[in-house]
């Protein structure tokens, strides 16, 4: 999703408790005279299978936790290119100003219950002056995010603001005509970070074609920055390709794919607009399944996906119906081969019907719930 960042936001109160977890209904007892004797049975032998129970657990205790099992610390740590093994990533784009990105940020992990792995933030390629900071990645309030979580950096090829005459072209990105003010500027400052962040160059790139550009002129773009930042040592960079995913760009996209040597993971951006794009209601999992399935077979077969902006708009008709779709997510994220992160949008779009925000308290407690499954609960280091 695109427009002018940052994006300023006010947010709601504080978080609200779950909700209640259904239980099923208590079986009956079977009655006669035979009750009591097949009470005995069955006390007898649940207490041998407890017995069984409790012998295997130790055992199983004493070797320590499964190798592959979804959140224990053994065969889950992330690898070196922080894809998760035995799970998914939970992260999200918490609207904010520059100056306030750690308090919304929590204000964000009260509401939803747990704290983000990932947290999304955006930056323009505007050279500073003044208190101007657009440009500068990793700015003091990301670090101080980014000690306990990891950071997802969008850094685009423009100059928000700006005149036409300062908004860069990829062409002149390729030809190094940035290198020294503003790509070594930036790749000097990653480096001295030392944590390992994900960096997207110009998401959803199929959408800034021709303004920015042709599609070979992107990809000479990404490979010189990609290019330029080993030449500088930068080795704390995971190289995030992300994409809107919408299928009528199919062509667009594949032609800018920079190559599996170049990409670490491959991200795109799918919604349930509903009324803001006239598009119907579309579940969590029709959202996401065609546009998986193409880029498995189209762009990579084996890099770790990322749903690097999800979301669905509510229905004013139907107020519940946000809450539902969320409800839905864990269970279609696990089929969905290869898909390592799954970041929330938490904003509007531009145009009517476009608020893509929770609306309401069901809709909180729904994805609070959701993001509490056990799949998404993956050990950081």
């Amino acid at each position: 999703m695109r427009f002018d960042r940052p994006r300023p936001f006010l947010r709601r109160g504080p978080a609200a408790a779950g909700p209640p977890r259904r239980e099923p209904s208590e079986e009956r007892r079977p009655g006669g005279p035979f009750a009591s004797k097949r009470r005995r049975l069955l006390v007898t032998s649940a207490t041998v299978v407890s017995a069984v129970l409790v012998a295997v657990l130790a055992l199983r205790n004493a070797s320590g936790p499964e190798p592959g099992a979804a959140g224990s610390r053994a065969g889950c740590r992330p690898t070196a290119l922080l894809e998760p093994p035995c799970g998914a990533w939970f992260g999200a784009f918490v609207p904010h100003e520059r100056d306030d990105l750690p308090e919304k940020v929590r204000a964000y992990e009260q509401r939803v219950g747990r704290k983000l792995d990932i947290v999304y933030t955006y930056h323009d390629m505007s050279l500073p002056a003044g208190t101007r900071r657009e440009g500068q990645l990793l700015t003091p309030e990301e670090r101080r995010v980014g000690e306990d979580r990891m950071l997802l950096l969008s850094w685009e090829s423009k100059w928000w603001g700006g005149t036409k005459q300062q908004q860069p072209t990829w062409r002149q990105i390729a030809a190094g005509e940035l290198d020294e003010k503003v790509i070594d500027v930036q790749a000097r400052r990653i480096k001295d970070y030392g944590k390992k962040v994900f960096l997207s160059f110009d998401l959803e790139m199929d959408t800034r074609t021709p303004a920015n550009g042709t599609p070979a002129e992107f990809v000479r773009a990404w490979r010189h920055i990609h290019d330029r930042f080993g030449e500088l040592g930068v080795g704390n960079v995971v190289w995030t390709w992300i994409t809107t995913g919408y299928l009528d760009h199919a062509d667009t996209m594949k032609a800018m794919y920079p190559g599996d040597d170049y990409v670490d993971w491959v991200g795109y951006n799918q919604y349930n607009y509903y009324r803001c794009h006239d598009t119907g209601w579309r579940t969590f999992a029709r959202t996401q399944e065609a546009t998986h399935a193409w880029i498995r077979e189209h762009v990579s077969g084996g890099k770790p996906l990322m749903l690097s902006e999800f979301g669905t708009a509510a229905d004013p008709d139907r107020p519940d119906r946000q809450a539902e779709w969320y409800a839905r997510v864990p269970a279609v994220l696990k089929r969905l081969d290869g898909v390592k992160a799954a970041l929330q949008w938490n904003y509007r779009d531009p145009g009517p019907h476009c608020d893509l925000a929770l609306a309401n308290d069901a809709a909180w407690d729904s994805l609070r719930t959701a993001v509490s499954d056990p799949y998404l609960d993956q050990p950081l280091d």
